[in-house]
C-alpha cells in the first residue's frame, strides 16, 4: 500500500504542473444602437383653395435707396419673406421669395388674376428666387387690389399668402412715374 502513495503523489505532482484552463472568452460587446433623430415632417401642404390658406406672419416695409425703392414683407427683427423692389434706372420691377433652390417657376394668385414668371436664384445671401416685371404688366395691377392677399408658389418653396397692403401700391406707382 505504501507504494501507491508514491505514485499519487507524483501524479498530483504532474497534475499542479500542467496549464490552467482557459479562461472563457470575453463577453461580446453590445454597442447601443445610433441614436437617429426622425427627420421633421414635411411642411403641411396647404389646401386646393389658396385663399383658404393662412397668412404668413409678418408686416409690409417701404424704403427708398439709391437704386429705387423697396418694399419688403417678414416678420420684424428677420430677414424678410418677399421682397417688391422697384429698380428706377432699369425701369423694373423685381419680385423675390425668401429660398434657396433652382431656377424654376413663379406663380403669383390674386383674388382676380393669376400669372407664371420664369423665377431664378438671385445669388444674395441670404438666398431669394426673383423674378422680373415690367411695370406695366397688368399682374401689379392685380396685386396691388387684390382682395386681402397674394398667393406665391415657387418650385421647390412651400406655397405662401402674403397681405395685400399699399406698400405694393407705392412700388408700382414708384416705377411707373
Amino acid at each position: 500500500m505504501k507504494l501507491h502513495y508514491p505514485l499519487c503523489a507524483s501524479l498530483l505532482a504532474l497534475s499542479a504542473c500542467s496549464p490552467p484552463p482557459p479562461a472563457p472568452p470575453p463577453a461580446p460587446v453590445v454597442k447601443p444602437a445610433p441614436v437617429v433623430t426622425p427627420a421633421p415632417p414635411p411642411a403641411p401642404r396647404p389646401s386646393a383653395n389658396w385663399l383658404d390658406w393662412p397668412l404668413e406672419t409678418g408686416d409690409w416695409v417701404y424704403r427708398r435707396d439709391e437704386r429705387g425703392s423697396l418694399a419688403l414683407f417678414g416678420a420684424t427683427g428677420q430677414n424678410a419673406t418677399v421682397t417688391l423692389r422697384c429698380d428706377t434706372t432699369r425701369r423694373r420691377i423685381y419680385l423675390a421669395r425668401a429660398g434657396a433652390g433652382q431656377a424654376g417657376r413663379m406663380t403669383v394668385r390674386t383674388s382676380s388674376t393669376l400669372k407664371e414668371f420664369a423665377a431664378s436664384p438671385t445669388g444674395a445671401t441670404p438666398a431669394y428666387l426673383a423674378t422680373e416685371i415690367l411695370p406695366t404688366d397688368p399682374i401689379l395691377d392685380a396685386m396691388a387690389f387684390s382682395r386681402g392677399r397674394i398667393a406665391l408658389e415657387v418650385d421647390g418653396q412651400q406655397s405662401i399668402a402674403i397681405p395685400s397692403w399699399t406698400e405694393i401700391t407705392r412700388i408700382v406707382e414708384d416705377c411707373r412715374a
